[in-house]
């Protein structure tokens, strides 16, 4: 068994999750978001800024709806009356997103879920959470490059309830600062092995998206593995 991924399966991996986020980012809300419109919204429950797994998901919490694929075996906590839509991309196997339908597409909540090799069977084949977290975010950022690319740092890693979770931005130059919560997770389903991305993005200092970073990150921290 391998104990450990090979730099450029890590590097593949990387580039992977960053392509989750431009993926989720282009969505069509008309076309690729058409979905199911979940009961109606109410006030979102506050949740410290940067806490990503501390709290305990519960089967079902005041303003938010769980939502379960049986399909893909997960579940995850959706604030009432936000959309939900599947659809696929290159190299992604799923993609199921959640967004607010009142707020632009900035503010939103992805699944994504690939099928990798058979030898890597545990989040451990990555390394610890932390190595994992640095590497993806050193590989991302091009902010060194002359002229300046893609910025991105890293706020927090942690590892909890059998996932890595990552709090991280990303800033192209000219353009606003995004911020990333993610959960990233490793099952088997009886053929094949698969990595879950769970991607949370909003604009920093953005006031539509300040009024739903709290929702964002609470539905990263409920993803769970069924």
């Amino acid at each position: 068994m391998t104990d450990a991924w090979p730099a450029y399966a890590r590097h593949d991996v990387y580039i992977y999750i960053y392509m989750v986020v431009r993926v989720v980012e282009g969505l069509d809300r008309r076309d690729a978001l058409l979905g199911i419109v979940l009961s109606a919204a109410v006030a979102p429950l506050l949740a410290p800024a940067g806490a990503l797994a501390d709290e305990p998901t519960t089967e079902s919490q005041e303003g938010f709806t769980t939502y379960e694929d049986e399909a893909n075996k997960f579940s995850i906590q959706v604030p009432q009356g936000w959309l939900v839509g599947a659809g696929e991309a290159s190299g992604i196997k799923s993609v199921t997103a959640f967004y607010p339908e009142q707020a632009a597409a900035d503010s939103n909540v992805s699944v994504a879920i690939t099928g990798i090799g058979p030898d890597f069977t545990s989040l451990k084949s990555f390394g610890d959470v932390d190595s994992f977290a640095e590497g993806l975010v050193n590989g991302l950022d091009r902010s060194w490059q002359r002229p300046p690319g893609l910025a991105a740092k890293l706020i927090d890693s942690r590892a909890a309830n059998g996932l890595y979770y990552l709090e991280y931005t990303l800033q192209n130059p000219g353009e606003r600062r995004r911020h990333i919560v993610s959960a990233i997770g490793m099952a088997f389903n009886g053929w094949y092995n698969r990595l879950y991305t769970v991607t949370g993005q909003y604009i920093d200092d953005d006031d539509d998206s300040e009024k739903y970073r709290p929702q964002i990150e609470k539905a990263v921290r409920s993803f769970r593995l069924t």
